[in-house]
């Protein structure tokens, strides 16, 4: 997504489910961090699992590199 904009191929770039496992996904994108796999077994399931569960970046050891 960073490079599609950076190379003049698209103007902005839309994000939806990585948002969902990655509340952090800017930070984590400007730090070319990994992203955390989405659970799909939760997805939509109507609990707070798979929604508010996942590691924020400074969680991971990526963090501390």
């Amino acid at each position: 997504a960073i490079e599609a904009v950076e190379t003049g191929k698209v103007d902005l770039v839309a994000f939806g489910r990585p948002f969902i496992a990655n509340p952090d996904l800017v930070d984590r994108l400007e730090k070319d961090a990994p992203l955390n796999k989405l659970d799909t077994d939760t997805l939509y399931g109507g609990a707070e699992k798979g929604y508010t569960d996942y590691p924020a970046l400074a969680e991971t050891s990526v963090a501390a590199e």
